[in-house]
């Protein structure tokens, strides 16, 4: 069997190395899930609102197809505009739609009438901070507590420290 190893910058265990060399990386487990009241009422609230055409400071309905089923899943996500790319960040780390992302390669995005698809590519941990920086400025109010005291004001030290936790995807 293989050994534990560090690779990164999470300080936990995240890939395993074999005799020859060879190493598997594990995707990072972090993952905080949705409450109830996020489940049942505010994420169905914000996403039916957006697709009446009544967005909350820009948020858009994410839809990916799944990876399993091959059925179209909705999420409410909050797309950011940051030197003149578009990104997805998952405040709530590695979720099913990242998953389902990371399987599809792209999806839609859905804003009242307007349906946008699009390919996506995951953004490398090491560029992901100053990304995440812009999320926080933009959406700290809504998103903050998932980014455990971490905040647009964070050092760069800070900011790479939790970018492991929060896939980014660049709308292409």
């Amino acid at each position: 069997m293989g050994r534990f190893v560090e690779l990164g910058s999470t300080n936990r265990p995240i890939g395993l190395v074999f005799g020859g060399g060879a190493t598997i990386r594990f995707i990072a487990d972090h993952f905080k899930e949705p409450g109830w009241f996020t489940r049942r009422v505010f994420n169905p609230l914000v996403a039916g609102s957006t697709r009446l055409g009544l967005s909350l400071a820009g948020s858009r309905v994410l839809e990916v197809k799944g990876r399993k089923s091959g059925e179209w899943r909705k999420t409410p996500v909050n797309p950011l505009d940051f030197d003149g790319d578009r990104y997805l960040v998952a405040p709530r780390g590695n979720t099913q739609w990242v998953r389902n992302m990371r399987a599809s390669g792209g999806g839609r995005l859905v804003g009242g009438r307007k349906v946008e698809e699009f390919t996506a590519t995951e953004v490398p941990e090491e560029r992901r901070p100053a990304v995440l920086r812009a999320y926080l400025r933009k959406w700290k109010w809504e998103v903050g507590a998932f980014f455990d005291g971490v905040g647009p004001e964070s050092t760069d030290e800070e900011l790479r420290a939790i970018a492991p936790d929060h896939p980014v995807f660049r709308i292409d």
